[in-house]
């Protein structure tokens, strides 16, 4: 090979390397401004408007199931994991003594009752009696002056006349005397029916008393929901008020999620968000709404909060919970359980709403009306009663 030649052939080798690194540096350079650039657009866009956390959890309430009156437990209808329907049965207590304190207010009543009727029966007595009483008194007026117009052509004596005077004056006596006493048997019963007379409402206030206490040996669930924290046994003697287990409504959940105090800026109340839960991963995703903030972080309102007045001080940043509610529709299609860990994605591109419930917000509230048809059917106890007895 000629001089010429090689030198050629060794010029055009090292210039390849030189030229293909430099379009690599290009390339990556523009790879790396597009994402640079992509990565600005987002946050302009989505990302400055979105505050996230992994610091939330599914809560809910924990109905306790207590007794309302003593007594020692004969069965439990339902145990941990079970679920329940508001108001059936889930713990029976003994019922003997309160079936006996039932079946003497029934009589006690029955007896207020006929009392009752014994008294309606004395005014009629009475009116009877001073219905006599006027006869009497007219027979002897008229006696009387029967006898005033013998005495005059000297038929009688004058004693015979002041006999009737005093039988006139005894028998107008009598008469007052018939009208007080009628007028003492209306006071008994006077205004009122025999349900409403104040002997009878006392015997029916027991009966109800008795009624709902032995109503009460049954325990119901106050609320649908499942079973848990069940810690009560068989021939326990419990006490009223004591916890004999819980029940969980899990169609009514929601979560807390513990934002930094640096991510509540813009996170006001009704603001859509998105969830994620770890049992489901990524597949499901649940729509919920801001219905409030805590009053104070979760350090303000721990046990043993921390006292910073002393010592060395080192910022920690602090937390608070917001309460978002969750689509029950959602919840109903893929249930959670109390505890579980979220991943909450709050949209912040509404900022109108106020970030604390100001006055005059509509509150949660919960009610049960499991109890409420206890006095009604003691009220139809003490109606057959009386109707029995009347």
């Amino acid at each position: 090979m000629k001089p010429h030649d090689a030198s050629v052939t060794a010029g055009d080798e090292s210039g390849r390397p030189k030229t293909a690194p430099l379009r690599w540096k290009i390339a990556g350079t523009v790879v790396v401004l597009l994402a640079v650039l992509g990565i600005a657009i987002y946050w302009l866009a989505v990302g400055q408007y979105r505050e996230s956390t992994e610091d939330a959890y599914v809560g809910g309430n924990v109905v306790s199931v207590t007794a309302q009156v003593g007594g020692v437990v004969t069965a439990i209808r339902a145990d941990d994991t079970d679920f329940v329907r508001a108001g059936s049965s889930l713990v029976r207590l003994d019922d003997t003594d309160a079936n006996l304190a039932l079946a003497r207010a029934k009589a006690q009543l029955a007896r207020a009752v006929r009392q009752v009727r014994a008294q309606y029966a004395a005014v009629g007595q009475t009116r009877a009696n001073l219905t006599m009483r006027q006869v009497a008194l007219a027979r002897a007026k008229a006696d009387l002056a029967h006898r005033r117009e013998l005495v005059g052509v000297g038929a009688i004596s004058g004693e015979e006349v002041r006999h009737a005077e005093q039988a006139v004056r005894a028998a107008t006596a009598a008469l007052e005397a018939a009208r007080q006493q009628l007028a003492g048997s209306r006071a008994l019963i006077d205004r009122a029916s025999i349900a409403t007379q104040p002997e009878v409402l006392a015997a029916a206030s027991q009966l109800r008393d008795a009624y709902v206490a032995a109503y009460r040996t049954d325990v119901p669930a106050p609320v649908t929901g499942m079973v848990t924290k069940r810690n009560v046994q068989l021939g326990q003697k419990i006490n009223p008020g004591v916890p004999l287990m819980s029940v969980v409504p899990l169609d009514h959940l929601w979560v807390e999620a513990n934002f930094k105090e640096s991510q509540l800026r813009h996170i006001r109340i009704g603001q859509p968000v998105t969830l994620t839960a770890d049992v489901y991963g990524g597949e499901v995703a649940y729509r919920g709404t801001v219905v409030g903030q805590a009053a104070g972080t979760g350090n303000a309102f721990s046990l043993l909060p921390a006292q910073n007045a002393s010592g060395n001080w080192i910022k920690v940043v602090q937390r608070v919970p917001i309460r978002i509610t969750l689509d029950p529709r959602q919840v109903a299609s893929h249930p959670l359980q109390l505890g579980l860990s979220m991943r909450v994605t709050v949209d912040t591109h509404e900022r109108d709403g106020g970030r604390l419930v100001a006055a005059g917000s509509p509150k949660h509230g919960y009610r049960t009306d499991v109890f409420a048809h206890q006095v009604a059917a003691a009220d139809a106890l003490v109606a057959q009663v009386i109707q029995a007895n009347r």
